[in-house]
């Protein structure tokens, strides 16, 4: 049966609830929560949230980490037919208050130790209600008891009022109650989530229900070669507010009966042992997060063998992390290409065959490709780069608020909506796809066009270097000089810019080698991981102008 039957996300997941009622759908903090009672809590809060004042199409936007409380607002605002904003929890009061005035929502979920920036947030807005929550407060009930003892769990303090409610009260509220059944289709939109934009604020993508389902489950029918949907246990590697955890992980729950595992932040140790009890087939997360588990100390004293699957998103990965993963855990590590806009994965690294070396994998069957000449409409000879562009049938056709950032991303092209990613590909005569640099990060250094992607996959090669990132210079003789800023490992003494030079002269053309090299400590990277390559080159513009 086609996803689209059940026209909402709501009504898909409650196909899974009926299907395997008694099967833990949720792992959280060592408690388990079946698919029934994930579907009650649920049931529950969405009749809470219309005693409260919310009604179908009302937007409440999520500011709330990884965690059963997560889970359980994001289907009961789904059930109500309003639509949930899942923003970072670690977003500050004016990100909230552009957020939160962008989509006009009218209700905030935060934990407890949000409320502060809420509170600050709210006058500037058309908030109405609060609803805060506590990191343990859908635990069971021995566990909060230890915890009065303990005192473990972080807290916030919340003021009291007629508009702010804990999360159990909405429950409660809702207990007894049924919410009206909302008139929605799978053309209506479920949600709305954040991306980063070419202006100073970030872009409201709309996604419907239709999409997000067809969406989910392409990414986990690629799993179907390793195991059926429905018995694997994912480890949530990836915040749910971003499209990569919700199509990965969120959909374990939502189209496929399986089972997933989530942490309020990362903590290796602890992500181990869950791998290890719970004998985790799935494992997702950014690239980062695959290097930092091959520099874990401790990673060895795990049983992780349980893995079947590990896909790495949001980012290219290094070669060198790729070779590393798989000479130590006998499996690779598998790619794809998505993004906010196509509602996550377009290109998907297939299981049942190997993929070529660098390669992000073929398209999936309900998006459709085309390449062409950079800023361009036309498509290029096969092999040549080009700048990506999707069409879907069910595909994000505007952004939220942002007329001029629509026209420039979106364009229509004999009849069919395409949207523009900015990112340059190429595709071989299989159909794999490569990436090959984002267009803002190609640096033009005399008359060339250099990969920073190309020369920083270099850099990470050497054996002293754990990150790297690399931007162009403004130079009035080359058009840009290339720096690099690099990263070292731990414990690494005496390496010189001299060196790392040389190595790159073994392995790349003359005009591709950094003019410059500095070294950092760290680098800057978004809530998922991402390298910000634009701070980096924000940074270099302010220094040239003092």
């Amino acid at each position: 049966m086609s996803v689209l039957n059940y026209q909402t996300i709501y009504g898909a997941f409650s196909a899974m609830a009926a299907k395997y009622p008694d099967k833990t759908a949720v792992y959280f903090l060592g408690s388990s929560y079946s698919y029934k009672e994930v579907s009650k809590l649920s049931e529950k809060f969405a009749a809470g949230l219309y005693e409260i004042g919310i009604r179908k199409g009302d937007r409440v936007l999520m500011y709330i980490p990884n965690s059963i409380q997560f889970i359980v607002c994001w289907l009961g605002i789904q059930r109500l037919g309003a639509v949930d904003v899942p923003i970072s929890p670690i977003y500050t009061a004016f990100d909230l208050k552009y957020m939160a005035n962008d989509t006009g929502a009218k209700a905030v979920i935060c934990s407890d130790r949000n409320y502060g920036y809420v509170k600050q947030a709210m006058p500037d807005t058309q908030l109405e209600q609060v609803i805060f929550t506590g990191l343990i407060e859908l635990l069971p009930w021995w566990k909060k008891v230890f915890d009065l003892f303990a005192d473990k769990a972080p807290k916030g303090k919340v003021e009291k009022s007629s508009h702010v409610f804990s999360l159990s009260d909405v429950i409660k509220r809702g207990g007894g109650k049924s919410a009206p059944q909302p008139d929605i289709c799978d053309r209506d939109i479920a949600q709305i989530m954040y991306t980063g934009g070419t202006t100073k604020h970030p872009k409201g993508v709309p996604m419907s229900h239709g999409l997000f389902l067809v969406s989910s489950e392409e990414q986990l029918d690629v799993r179907n070669p390793l195991f059926p949907k429905h018995e694997d246990v994912i480890l949530a590697g990836s915040p749910l507010f971003h499209i990569a955890g919700q199509t990965c992980s969120l959909a374990t729950i939502v189209v496929g009966g399986g089972t997933m595992i989530v942490f309020p932040k990362v903590n290796l140790d602890a992500f181990f042992d869950a791998i290890e009890k719970l004998k985790a087939k799935s494992l997702v997360g950014v690239p980062a997060f695959y290097r930092m588990i091959l520099e874990h100390d401790r990673v060895d004293q795990y049983d992780l063998s349980s893995l079947s699957y590990c896909f790495s998103a949001a980012d290219v990965l290094p070669q060198d992390v790729a070779r590393r993963w798989t000479d130590k855990f006998h499996l690779p590590v598998y790619q794809g290409y998505g993004a906010t806009e196509t509602c996550g994965g377009v290109i998907m690294c297939p299981t049942d065959r190997e993929s070529p070396p660098m390669a992000m994998g073929l398209r999936v069957p309900s998006k459709q490709i085309r390449i062409t000449e950079q800023e361009g409409l036309d498509e290029i000879p096969l092999g040549d780069p080009g700048e990506l562009l999707v069409h879907s049938e069910l595909m994000v056709s505007a952004y939220l608020n942002k007329p001029e950032e629509t026209e420039t991303s979106f364009v229509m092209i004999d009849g069919k909506l395409w949207y523009r990613t900015g990112d340059i590909v190429r595709q071989d005569e299989e159909g794999f796809v490569y990436f090959v640099d984002r267009t803002v990060d190609a640096i033009k250094h005399k008359g060339y066009r250099v990969s920073a992607s190309e020369v920083e996959a270099v850099l990470q090669e050497h054996p002293a270097v754990i990150e790297s990132c690399v931007v162009g210079i403004p130079d009035k003789k080359v058009g840009e000089r290339i720096k690099a800023f690099v990263v070292l490992k731990k414990d690494v003494k005496g390496v010189a810019g001299y060196e790392l030079t040389k190595f790159c002269r073994n392995r790349l053309p003359a005009y591709k080698i950094p003019q410059y090299i500095e070294f950092r400590d760290m680098l800057p990277k978004s809530k998922v991981g991402k390298l910000l390559r634009k701070e980096i080159r924000s940074e270099e513009r302010k220094r040239l102008e003092t």
